[in-house]
């Protein structure tokens, strides 16, 4: 699933940004780096600007947050924003809850960007 937004990546990178196999779809993790290359150095414009490329994939699935069923984050950073990182957060995920696991990372191919989601979401 290839949105048109995110075309770059597939082409790019050579990577999906979601695949469905079986009853899931997985998503490629998606950064604080948008497709156009930009990375805000504000926090939360970050976290918002991953979440809204995973919405983009979900959408293209015909899936909303509802769907997801587990969701990784790796954070630089960790302990400095996951507050902010929670509330934001709490403004996509639907119920039921997905599981979720935050981990602290030392850095990602953008020396900027601070954090990556990765998600697995259910078709069924």
């Amino acid at each position: 699933m290839v949105p048109a937004e995110l075309k770059g990546y597939y082409d790019d990178w050579k990577m999906s940004p979601g695949l469905i196999s079986g009853d899931h779809v997985f998503l490629t993790g998606f950064s604080g780096t948008g497709p156009n290359g930009t990375c805000s150095a504000d926090p939360e414009t970050q976290f918002r600007t991953a979440f809204a490329q995973v919405e983009m994939v979900l959408r293209e699935a015909g899936l909303d947050f509802s769907a997801v069923v587990e969701m990784t984050t790796f954070h630089i950073g960790l302990r400095d924003h996951l507050e902010l990182f929670r509330a934001v957060r709490a403004e996509f995920v639907r119920e039921p809850y997905p599981a979720w696991t935050a981990i602290e990372v030392s850095g990602f191919a953008s020396a900027d960007t601070i954090i990556e989601i990765r998600v697995i979401a259910s078709t069924g």
